[in-house]
């Protein structure tokens, strides 16, 4: 299922803005295997007939089985320019989480010390002196409840990142009992639609030419609407 026009958020001469699926990894994946850059390349080939390779880069990312927004660039200097705006933490990211349980307080910040593990494909919160410790830090919103089949509390956040650090939100969200659902690898035991509960919401960044702030908000998932999770007021 290649990305089609409904998909594009935003593009032109300089940025690529794609609402990504999932399951579906960004990139880094083996050629035989379906990825957001792979498929962005060859929709950029068919839309302007473009004959051998496609220059795309990659600055923003989303594990696989999170769907949201996903910022490339279709120049090198915008590439240059962008992947800076993120390293300087310049740019406004904000996701929705539905996770297991009543979340108290209703709003916070997480404030931790995360390390990637040492055989396995994922993170561990640590000390602040271990080695590859990096500072994780968001702030959340509880926004709606709802109630499982089984009765059970789960609560939607509306999450706003100030760091970046890989599975951040998944970690930090389960280490406080409250694992987003559908991420087994984070301690959930529910399925959820085609990947976990988590959705890239919206994006601020400046333009890498016009330098005018852009800001970028996808709609509400369909594969959630399709599970009966609908926010009040749509």
């Amino acid at each position: 299922m290649p990305i089609s026009s409904s998909d594009i958020i935003f593009e032109d001469n300089h940025l690529l803005v794609v609402n990504k699926r999932a399951p579906l990894a960004t990139m880094g994946v083996a050629d035989d295997r379906p990825s957001l850059i792979a498929e962005a390349k060859e929709y950029i080939r068919r839309k302007y007939n473009k004959p051998g390779n496609v220059f795309l880069g990659v600055v923003s990312r989303l594990d696989t089985p999170v769907t949201g927004i996903v910022v490339l660039a279709r120049t090198s200097k915008a590439a240059s320019r962008l992947s800076k705006q993120f390293r300087n933490r310049v740019v406004d990211k904000q996701y929705l989480a539905l996770v297991d349980g009543h979340v108290i307080p209703e709003q916070g910040e997480c404030v931790d010390w995360i390390v990637r593990h040492p055989r396995h494909r994922k993170v561990l919160l640590a000390d602040e002196s271990a080695e590859g410790a990096q500072l994780a830090k968001l702030e959340y919103e509880s926004i709606q409840h709802f109630k499982a089949h089984d009765g059970s509390p789960q609560t939607m956040l509306a999450i706003k990142l100030h760091t970046g650090r890989k599975h951040q939100i998944r970690i930090q969200l389960s280490s406080r009992g409250h694992p987003i659902l559908g991420d087994r690898k984070y301690g959930s035991d529910i399925s959820f639609a085609n990947g976990i509960a988590l959705h890239g919401r919206s994006l601020t960044i400046e333009h890498p030419t016009l330098k005018h702030e852009m800001t970028f908000v996808t709609p509400f998932p369909k594969s959630w609407r399709r599970q009966g999770i609908v926010l009040d007021g749509g």
